[in-house]
């Protein structure tokens, strides 16, 4: 006895999803540290600032700058001035300034703000529709 096979043909809706909020809050961190330009520091063609020269907004040492991930960004203002991002490099041990146009006793302000403290939350759901299928055959 041979086997039937039936062959069916449908069609289907595509979902769709309607309402939902999605509440996002960013809390971002700025910190900010202050040093002087001293003699030492002045090279033949950089300036390089330890991060064990600068204090914090607490006028507490700083032992290390924190390391940027992407999520950062940084200022230098050097005697109050804002400076070109691509005039300095920064890493958790130094600032180091392409510059030797600095004399010693010129403040420097590092400032880092960061935006690591973010999040999501769905705070309604959306609703779905489920698909029509629709068989043809």
């Amino acid at each position: 006895m041979p086997v039937i096979k039936p062959i069916i043909t449908a069609v289907a809706s595509v979902p769709v999803a309607t309402g939902g909020t999605i509440t996002t809050t960013v809390t971002p961190t700025v910190t900010r540290y202050f040093a002087l330009v001293d003699e030492a520091m002045i090279g033949a063609d950089s300036i390089t600032m330890p991060a064990t020269s600068f204090i914090d907004d607490a006028e507490a040492p700083v032992t290390a700058f924190p390391a940027l991930t992407g999520a950062e960004y940084f200022n230098v203002y050097i005697n109050g001035m804002l400076q070109q991002l691509a005039l300095s490099t920064l890493t958790t041990t130094s600032l180091v300034l392409d510059t030797t146009d600095v004399p010693a006793g010129v403040p420097v302000l590092l400032e880092i703000a960061s935006f690591t403290n973010t999040a999501s939350v769905i705070t309604t759901q959306p609703t779905i529709s489920a698909p029509v299928i629709t068989i043809i055959s």
